[in-house]
């Protein structure tokens, strides 16, 4: 990965994990230590999904940049989709607490999602790649 991808995953995955962490406590609090599972459980999940996510779009930028728009649409939506998903399958478990579990996979998610935002507007890409040839570019005016 280039360095602004590993950045921006960075900049995007460290303010989850600390709402998730934050989101531990408070359930470890309210709901004990399933709730502690569950939000740990929400925060590796959100973090998975949202990386791999991630990481498909800018490949997807690279080597298919007309796809970008269109790639990033269908991946929000497949990710939203399978946190639904995950937040069904995981509705009346036992193993954690599901509350705590759904809460945490939400503001994970929109922790996300705003860290992400957050750097791509702070980065600073470059909208045309420099040419690297030493070479002269032709005169295209008149000659004097």
């Amino acid at each position: 990965m280039p360095s602004n991808d590993v950045r921006t995953l960075l900049q995007a995955a460290v303010p989850t994990v600390a709402a998730g962490a934050i989101a531990a406590v408070v359930s470890g609090v309210l709901a004990g230590g399933k709730g502690v599972l569950g939000a740990v459980v929400a925060t590796l999940v959100v973090t998975l999904f949202m990386g791999i996510g991630l990481y498909v779009l800018q490949r997807t930028a690279k080597s298919l940049p007309h796809l970008f728009q269109a790639m990033g649409l269908m991946l929000y939506a497949a990710q939203i989709l399978l946190l639904f998903v995950f937040l069904a399958a995981f509705k009346n478990t036992s193993l954690f607490n599901p509350r705590s579990f759904a809460i945490t996979l939400v503001v994970g998610t929109l922790a996300w999602i705003a860290a992400q935002t957050r750097a791509h507007m702070k980065a600073k890409i470059l909208y045309v790649e420099p040419d690297s040839s030493d070479d002269k570019p032709e005169k295209t005016g008149r000659p004097s």
